[in-house]
This record gives C-alpha cells, sequence and structure tokens, in this order.
C-alpha cells in the first residue's frame, strides 16, 4: 500500500461478526481457560525468556482454539497470537503490512493465572496496516469485555450482547495528584533507578502484571495513565484503541502514533493531551 494512501480509520467487522467473535472468546474461555483455572500442575507452566515469563497449557490450548475460529471467520486475514509470534518472530512485523489483521493475547496476565490470581484476560484487536480499528478486552472471570470500534463512537462495557454500557477516561489532574500504572520491570534495567525516583512525585502508582486490566481501568477510570512497553501488538493494540475511544490520548513516549508491529518503545496514555504532555516531559529521559 502507498505511502500517500490514507488508510481508513473504520473497522472492516460488521455487528454480526463482531458478536461471533466474542462469542468465540468467551468459548475458549469456557473450554480452555477457566477449567485449567488453579488447575494447572508444574508440567503446565513453562518459563519463555525469563523465569517471570510464563506460558500454559491455558495460553496454548485458548489460542489454537481461538485461531482456528479467527481463520474460518476471516479466510484473508493475518492472524496473530503471542504464542505464534514466540515461535516465529518474523510474524509480528508482518502486521503493519496486512490490510486486515486479528492480533491475540490468549492469556493476558499469565503470570497471575499460574499462581492463582483471578487478574488475566483475553485481548483481541483488529488492525488495518497496524492502525488499531477494533478491540476487545475481555474478563474471563466476569464474563464482561470492554469493546471498542474506530468506525464509530465510545468505548463500552458489556456483561451481556447487546447491553454495552459507555465509558469514560479520567478529567485528569495535576502531576502530584495522579494516579498511574508503571510496570517497572517493563524498562530497560539501566532506566528502572532513575525511573523509580519519579514515582513517589504521583498520587498513586503500582502495576497489575496484565495489560488487559490496566487499559480497562484507564477506560473506566479508574487510574489516570499508563507508562508501558515494550508495544507489542497483543499487549497494546487494542488497549490503544480503547483507551482513545474513551475519550483519552494513546501514543508512543516519543510522540508517534502507534503502530502495531512496528513500534518499539514505550506506550504513554493519559486522560487528555495536557496531561499526556506533562507526562512525556516527566519521562522524557526514557527516550535517551
Amino acid at each position: 500500500m502507498s505511502e500517500n494512501l490514507p488508510i481508513p480509520l473504520s473497522s472492516p467487522l460488521s455487528r454480526a461478526q463482531q458478536t461471533a467473535l466474542i462469542n468465540l472468546v468467551r468459548r475458549a474461555a469456557k473450554a480452555e481457560i477457566l477449567p485449567r483455572f488453579r488447575n494447572l500442575g508444574h508440567a503446565d507452566i513453562s518459563a519463555k525468556t525469563h523465569r517471570f515469563d510464563l506460558v500454559t497449557e491455558a495460553d496454548i490450548a485458548a489460542e489454537a482454539m481461538l485461531a482456528r475460529g479467527l481463520q474460518q471467520m476471516f479466510p484473508h486475514a493475518l492472524v496473530v497470537g503471542e504464542e505464534a509470534a514466540g515461535d516465529d518472530p518474523e510474524l509480528e512485523g508482518r502486521i503493519a503490512g496486512a490490510e486486515m489483521a486479528v492480533i491475540v493475547d490468549p492469556v493476558d496476565g499469565t503470570w497471575n493465572f499460574a499462581h492463582g490470581l483471578p487478574l488475566f484476560g483475553v485481548i483481541v484487536a483488529v488492525t488495518r496496516f497496524g492502525r488499531p480499528v477494533w478491540g476487545l478486552l475481555y474478563d474471563p472471570m466476569a464474563d464482561d469485555w470492554i469493546m471498542a470500534d474506530a468506525g464509530a463512537p465510545g468505548a463500552f462495557l458489556a456483561r451481556s450482547l447487546g447491553a454495552d454500557r459507555p465509558l469514560a477516561v479520567s478529567t485528569g489532574a495535576s502531576l502530584s495528584d495522579m494516579s498511574g500504572f508503571i510496570p517497572l520491570y517493563a524498562v530497560a534495567e539501566e532506566k528502572r533507578e532513575a525511573l523509580a525516583a519519579e514515582l513517589g512525585q504521583f498520587a498513586f502508582t503500582t502495576a497489575l502484571r496484565c495489560s488487559c486490566h490496566h487499559y480497562r481501568t484507564l477506560a473506566q477510570g479508574g487510574m489516570d495513565f499508563l507508562l508501558s512497553g515494550p508495544a507489542t501488538a497483543w499487549d497494546h493494540a487494542a488497549g490503544v484503541l480503547i483507551v482513545r475511544q474513551a475519550g483519552g490520548v494513546a501514543r508512543m513516549l516519543d510522540g508517534a502514533d502507534y503502530v502495531a508491529g512496528s513500534t518499539r518503545g514505550h506506550v504513554l496514555a493519559a486522560p487528555d493531551e495536557t496531561s499526556w504532555t506533562r507526562l512525556q516531559e516527566k519521562f522524557a529521559f526514557l527516550l535517551e
């Protein structure tokens, strides 16, 4: 696609396809994720890049079920699961060039899931040439979801199909009154001490080890901002869109737009442009 042609920021999914996709996610959670929660043995859990980066039998089985269903629904789309991308590092790089990609994190918050903590979710994003156009943040424990479509205003929380409640980010505040998600473990080791020294200037900072619930909380106004990386497609594409559709600002820390599969660095999300700029100035040293 020519770089001079505009990318239509509307979802290629019909309402019926969105409903079918949500139902697929719910079925995968009931069949492959929830039965394994607090039922995993040591042999069912493995480390990937390090001992805190885990994969379980639930991740593998849920991704397989979701990938099969998505490929049947969208036979011409690029389907990218986190675990498949781990096996094929070139797969994520194909997202930015794909007219339509469906990106899946089958169990986001795997460390929590593997240790019996009920704070995990399923993330699905649809992108057009890397631009997020549809996003889903599903909580299997509550059986509810937050979703947004770039072609329609708003982000919505639903507990059943057709019962959508509109969401809004926080109203913002001075930096000293802001609360935010800052996963220190996601920052380069040589920058962690400097970043930790900044945390006391905010009202409250924490991390949930789960991008799904980071973005769900932001979209509902429960926290003011997020600084997180790396900008992997399965962790951030859906959440970036949902925060924007809920009235917030989400882009790369260097000011660039988020493009799934081709961006590296940190994502910064905030409730408004003024807050985003103040936070960007505070964290600019991470760009050095």
